[in-house]
């Protein structure tokens, strides 16, 4: 069954390898291509970090070596890359800006000294403002781009037009709305009813909108999770 992978690379191969252990043949289509910035991080004065996607993680892997702050991730995939990024002390929280600013003012005593929010120059929510309001410090250094792609692979576009897959799986809104302008602008988008969609949050599925064969919202907000739904609803280990 193929199944269409949409995130950027790094992890995008990850996914396909956690589609593949589950009997289920990915193509990769990335419409984002992720471009750290080689920046001097700062460290005075941030008594934690904040990250709000696995990108921000490896952007400042890639630019610090520190890693003996608390982190506060705003899911379970931010979470994981932290702590394969080698940082011990990670918090996890459900997945959104709101919940992440929640979870860092339950845990106060860990910001005390003020968060640093790690961030890409393209951002769902404000969390620095959220803390602020909520009488954290917080300040935003940005060290990577999401750059939207012109288009799609020339083979993806012939797989969309003539032997559609059966899913694409979308793990942010602008993900999501990238995939379906991309795909409109070489008319492919009229297959989606032939398509169905797997989304990491209720968000994402809102923004890849209600042309599809079905719309499916992973149970919780994992690769783990979505790569699960899939394969119960079709896949080859349902």
């Amino acid at each position: 069954m193929k199944v269409l992978v949409t995130r950027s690379e790094p992890d995008a191969s990850d996914f396909a390898d956690l589609c593949r252990a589950h009997g289920l043949d990915p193509i990769i289509a990335q419409v984002m291509e992720i471009r750290i910035h080689e920046k001097r991080v700062d460290l005075a004065g941030a008594g934690a970090l904040a990250f709000t996607s696995a990108n921000g993680v490896r952007a400042f892997a890639a630019n610090e070596t520190r890693r003996d702050l608390p982190v506060f991730a705003v899911g379970a995939v931010t979470a994981d890359a932290a702590k394969a990024a080698g940082f011990k002390n990670v918090n996890a929280a459900d997945g959104d800006v709101e919940s992440l600013a929640h979870h860092i003012g339950a845990e106060r005593d860990k910001a005390a000294k003020g968060v640093l929010h790690i961030a890409g120059e393209d951002r769902a929510g404000d969390l620095v403002a959220l803390l602020r309001a909520a009488g954290i410090g917080a300040h935003r250094l940005t060290l990577y781009e999401a750059a939207s792609l012109k288009a799609l692979p020339d083979e993806v576009v012939r797989l969309l037009k003539n032997d559609p897959p059966e899913w694409v799986t979308f793990f942010s809104p602008r993900t999501a709305r990238l995939f379906v302008e991309l795909a409109e602008a070489v008319n492919a988008a009229s297959r989606f009813g032939d398509m169905r969609a797997a989304c990491l949050s209720d968000a994402v599925a809102e923004a890849a909108g209600n042309n599809w064969r079905e719309r499916r919202v992973a149970p919780e907000r994992s690769a783990e999770s979505l790569v699960r739904l899939i394969a119960a609803n079709g896949g080859a280990h349902a």
